[in-house]
């Protein structure tokens, strides 16, 4: 901000002298760089790639670290016609309109224009960067080191190939693929697409886990992170991943049912949107995430502030997981992982009843079912757990055959109507069997990687 002042001075002490120091320097600094062997060979490496995007000549250029915006595009959403694409990108569940007469719309546009433009500069300035902390430079650069030999050790150890995407709306993605086909295991054949939280990279983030499960990975980073350009918004979030699987489709050449995504934090909205807008996905891992950003973000903001933020996060920053869950019809695995983060926020319950009241099985969630469901949410412990679950007398054997009964007759089409039929005891029972099968408790904090003993297919009936 000062430079122009310092300008001015430096030009009244003697703009010439100024001039032929700065034209040396460059000029040595220049002489330099092009002597320096290793980045001649780079440019070489960098020219050739552009003339012939060989994965050759991609694999010697990964081995350079330099400003990803000179990589060359790997997939470009152009490349398909995604049936999900709209004129202002990928379609996005929004708030229902309230709906007024003509002229209480025009009354109320005026004066809620007040708090849309306050809502707008917030979101804009200070709200995503808290959102997204990893969106701030320098954050990046106090971790560049850490991220630099995350990304050297999956190149090096794993024969990862980092690709460019370039979203719908401009924005490039920074990805990275590990493919352990060639290695015959079972598990490569699956791909498990990594959506990391809202200060996780894929160098240092979630795909470590499913690499160590033997699983093909493909991770990427949000718009902002990283290589990544752009701003974590919910609509470029969507983008981004939508390029994402269909890179994994129409390059990688993996089939949708053989993808399974995994999601940290709040990698859960592009994880639920993807399982939502691609029901032919094989499954879903959720890991510590919530059903709604809404009420967290009134847990963090003065109570004054209500009105506001309520506007703030349903206008630009909805990231609404279960309702997008509660839009699947077709048969999906899901498998949500519990930590004493989300225990606190109360996320872990809400999703899971929103999953299993409203997407898959109302009629056994009755309002009986459900306290009971609330009781065994409310255990603090395991043993806590196995005690409410004992003391409803849960019959595994009995749960398992009335859904394999209701499966062989009827289409897997959800939501299903089982339980319609049935006795309040059986409800229960069904209720909290299904509850124990969707999710796994797993005690630890918010940022403890998941080991690879807890990251499991989800239950698949």
């Amino acid at each position: 901000y000062s430079s122009p002042l310092l300008l001015c001075y430096l030009y009244r002490k003697g703009k010439i002298q100024i001039q032929r120091h700065i034209t040396t320097n460059l000029f040595f600094m220049c002489w330099g760089r092009w002597r320096n062997p290793e980045y001649v060979q780079f440019i070489s490496i960098l020219e050739e790639t552009r003339r012939d995007h060989t994965p050759n000549n991609k694999k010697k250029l990964a081995c350079f670290d330099f400003d990803f915006k000179h990589w060359p595009v790997d997939f470009s959403w152009k490349e398909v016609s995604s049936p999900k694409l709209s004129k202002g990108g990928v379609s996005l569940l929004r708030p229902e309109p309230k709906h007024r007469g003509a002229a209480d719309s025009v009354l109320n546009s005026v004066r809620t224009l007040p708090c849309h433009i306050l809502s707008y500069l917030i979101v804009h300035s200070f709200g995503r960067r808290m959102l997204y902390p990893g969106s701030l430079g320098l954050l990046q650069k106090a971790m560049r080191p850490m991220l630099q030999q995350g990304q050297a050790r999956l190149v090096e150890e794993y024969d990862g190939q980092r690709n460019k995407l370039v979203a719908c709306d401009g924005n490039e993605i920074d990805t990275m693929f590990v493919d352990r086909r060639k290695d015959g295991g079972q598990a490569g054949k699956t791909l498990v697409i990594c959506c990391e939280g809202n200060a996780g990279f894929y160098e240092v983030g979630c795909m470590n886990t499913p690499l160590d499960g033997g699983y093909s990975v493909l991770g990427w980073n949000h718009p902002g992170f990283g290589g990544s350009t752009g701003v974590p918004l919910p609509q470029n979030e969507a983008n981004a991943m939508d390029v994402v699987i269909q890179f994994a489709v129409h390059k990688l050449g993996f089939q949708l049912s053989d993808i399974i995504v995994y999601a940290w934090s709040i990698g859960g909205f592009t994880a639920s949107w993807a399982v939502m807008s691609y029901p032919e996905i094989r499954a879903l891992v959720l890991d510590a995430s919530f059903d709604d950003l809404l009420p967290l973000a009134l847990k963090v903001m003065p109570d004054s502030w209500r009105p506001l933020v309520t506007h703030t996060v349903r206008q630009y920053m909805n990231l609404n997981n279960a309702e997008q869950l509660c839009k699947l019809v077709t048969f999906i695995m899901i498998y949500l992982i519990n930590n004493e983060h989300m225990d606190a926020c109360g996320g872990k319950r809400e999703l899971l009843l929103m999953l299993t009241w409203h997407v898959l099985y109302p009629k056994v969630m009755t309002e009986d079912a459900l306290r009971a469901v609330r009781q065994w949410l409310a255990a603090g412990t395991p043993i806590e757990e196995e005690s409410v679950y004992t003391g409803y007398e849960v019959d595994d054997d009995w749960c398992l055959s009335v859904l394999q009964s209701y499966q062989t007759d009827r289409e897997t089409l959800f939501p299903w109507s089982v339980g319609e039929d049935m006795t309040l005891e059986g409800r229960r029972q069904l209720a909290l069997f299904l509850a124990r099968k969707y999710m796994r408790n797993f005690e630890t904090t918010h940022c403890t990687p998941l080991p690879i003993s807890e990251f499991r297919p989800p239950w698949k009936l």
